[in-house]
């Protein structure tokens, strides 16, 4: 199983660039989970009053929903230790690619290979010397004048390149 990073400011096109990212690669074949970072320190999936709400009120640590096309399952507890150990074990032996959106502090130093939304040079050129490695530049900025070693991938104009660049990361480790 490998792992990709998207990681970005707010705004930045990390998701745009996870849309084009994961379609490519299911066209390909591969099978893709995803998973998503939020910040604000309250929010939950559960929904106050609802069963599952209730279920955790009780006291119930895993909660898990069974519908006609999907189940989800919400674990309760201290995530501020986790590491990518922890968040991709539930995906062992059933994807090929888990792809991260955010985490940027996660993904500061690591083996994991990132892409990076930026919205302006400034921010290409930070994340060029604060992130490694780092395989491509996505977002409404354009970074090819930059002279950075990660290519830039407009992935509103060519979706499928950013799946193409990631594939052949996956395929020379």
């Amino acid at each position: 199983m490998q792992v990709v990073a998207v990681i970005g400011g707010k705004h930045s096109g990390k998701t745009t660039a996870i849309e084009a990212l994961v379609k490519g690669l299911v066209k390909r074949g591969y099978r893709v989970a995803t998973v998503k970072h939020v910040s604000q320190k309250d929010f939950t999936m559960d929904r106050k009053g609802k069963d599952t709400w209730r279920h955790a009120k009780a006291g119930a640590i895993i909660t898990t929903t069974v519908a006609a096309n999907e189940i989800a399952t919400i674990r309760r507890g201290d995530t501020s230790t986790y590491g990518i150990k922890d968040l991709i074990q539930p995906f062992e032996n059933r994807v090929d690619v888990v792809v991260f959106e955010g985490f940027r502090g996660l993904f500061r130093e690591g083996r994991i290979p990132k892409v990076v939304a930026v919205k302006s040079s400034e921010e290409a050129l930070a994340a060029s010397r604060q992130f490694r490695p780092l395989i491509a530049f996505v977002g409404p900025f354009a970074t090819e004048k930059l002279g950075l070693r990660a290519p830039y991938v407009d992935v509103i104009r060519d979706p499928g390149k950013l799946a193409d660049i990631v594939i052949e990361h996956i395929k020379r480790t």
